[in-house]
């Protein structure tokens, strides 16, 4: 965020007084759960800034992973599909600055080359290192660069997931990670991301560490059910990466957990990050939450959601705490393959009702101005036609943006 965003601690974003506080606690420092840690550098493909990490387990871990939709994924996508089959890892490696798409075969030998030399560093074998590379688009990975910086770190690694966060970030403004319980077990959420979002099967980068004891079948199933309520409903600016990469390990380490609970906290903390990431948006300075109420299907009430979050108008109403209520009605319209009746909608705005039966309410425009420069802001909207329900995360739309994305190949 730009400097007028509100202070951060360990990375995550604290709630603002509007916001509801979920159940679930998240550790005020977060940790790895047991046998994970990681490391960071900088390999050169930055001037100074950490641009290489890798995340060990001391021990083979279950693993599953989703990748981006997008038609042209990076090289360490298409090698990742493959390497997840095997559904067990020891390591994950990335790197920012360079993405390592639309590169061709040379792409993916240098994906398969900086998964050996992770592998070669920790003593394992490269089908159980999973590659990923963000950053800029059509530019040959300098692999030499990064086989350099991977060797020394298995002798750096520490227990400290900011740590491995502050080497994956490109526009971020700060590291992300976070951590929470489940029984004897902890899972460790570390991430980055703030432009070319809209996932559809991922995030920009999510890795999620548990040494809870899990099947593959198991922890695939759960990761793809907590994906599909949180970074699946991410979008920053519509635009969908192509190197959206979202992967869990297990290493079993706490034994068995009640996986009722451990899917619970999962998702809790896929959502949380989900708001993390929005928060940090490129240019911007409020969380945008938008959730549809009574809609015929939940594939209805997801279309909606999206169709708020991601218009430039209700970003920019947002932005400017522009009290344009019509604007709502507009973003919700436009859904043309989803029912809606106008007799039936209602809307509220940080809680101020404004839309009732299809029709603008007569609201205190002063109240609602104050209400629209919180820096959380949530939109709500029922279709009277169901009980489906779905939130999308966004945030709003400023010249920061236009700012950081104008010259992005550039810098």
């Amino acid at each position: 965020m730009s400097s007028g965003a509100v202070s951060r601690r360990n990375g995550i974003l604290p709630l603002s007084s509007t916001e509801t506080r979920p159940k679930m606690k998240f550790d005020d420092r977060p940790v790895f759960p047991r046998g994970f840690r990681c490391a960071s550098t900088n390999c050169g493909l930055k001037p100074d800034a950490k641009d290489l990490a890798l995340f060990v387990s001391e021990r083979e871990a279950v693993a599953a992973a989703v990748f981006t939709r997008n038609h042209f994924p990076g090289a360490p996508v298409i090698l990742g599909r493959e390497t997840i089959r095997g559904g067990v890892l020891r390591a994950v490696v990335a790197n920012s600055k360079c993405s390592n798409v639309a590169t061709g075969p040379v792409g993916i030998e240098n994906a398969r080359r900086m998964a050996a030399a992770a592998a070669k560093e920790i003593g394992s074998t490269a089908d159980r290192v999973l590659v990923s590379s963000t950053g800029v688009i059509g530019v040959q990975l300098p692999i030499e660069k990064i086989e350099r910086g991977i060797v020394g770190l298995s002798k750096q690694l520490q227990a400290d997931p900011m740590v491995g966060a502050e080497g994956i970030m490109t526009t971020d403004t700060h590291p992300k990670a976070l951590s929470a319980r489940v029984g004897d077990a902890t899972i460790t959420w570390v991430a980055k991301g703030s432009g070319m979002i809209e996932p559809n099967m991922a995030t920009m980068l999510a890795y999620i560490f548990t040494d809870a004891a899990l099947d593959a079948a198991t922890l695939g199933a759960m990761l793809r059910s907590a994906v599909h309520v949180s970074f699946n409903m991410l979008s920053v600016d519509t635009d969908t990466s192509t190197s959206d990469t979202c992967a869990i390990l297990a290493n079993g380490l706490a034994g068995r957990v009640d996986e009722k609970a451990f899917l619970e906290t999962l998702t809790a903390g896929c959502i949380r990050m989900t708001e993390t990431l929005a928060r940090d948006g490129e240019g911007a300075k409020h969380l945008l939450r938008t959730t549809v109420r009574g809609a015929a299907t939940e594939d209805d009430a997801r279309r909606v959601a999206k169709s708020l979050v991601n218009s430039p108008l209700i970003k920019t109403m947002v932005h400017g705490a522009d009290p344009n209520v019509g604007r709502l009605l507009m973003a919700v319209g436009k859904v043309f393959d989803v029912t809606v009746h106008p007799a039936t909608t209602d809307a509220w705005i940080n809680g101020h009702a404004v839309v009732k039966g299809g029709a603008r309410l007569a609201f205190d425009e002063v109240a609602l101005r104050a209400a629209l420069a919180n820096e959380v802001v949530d939109l709500e909207v029922t279709l009277g036609l169901g009980s489906a329900t779905a939130t999308a995360y966004g945030c709003d739309l400023t010249a920061g943006y236009i700012e950081e994305n104008a010259a992005y190949y550039s810098s």
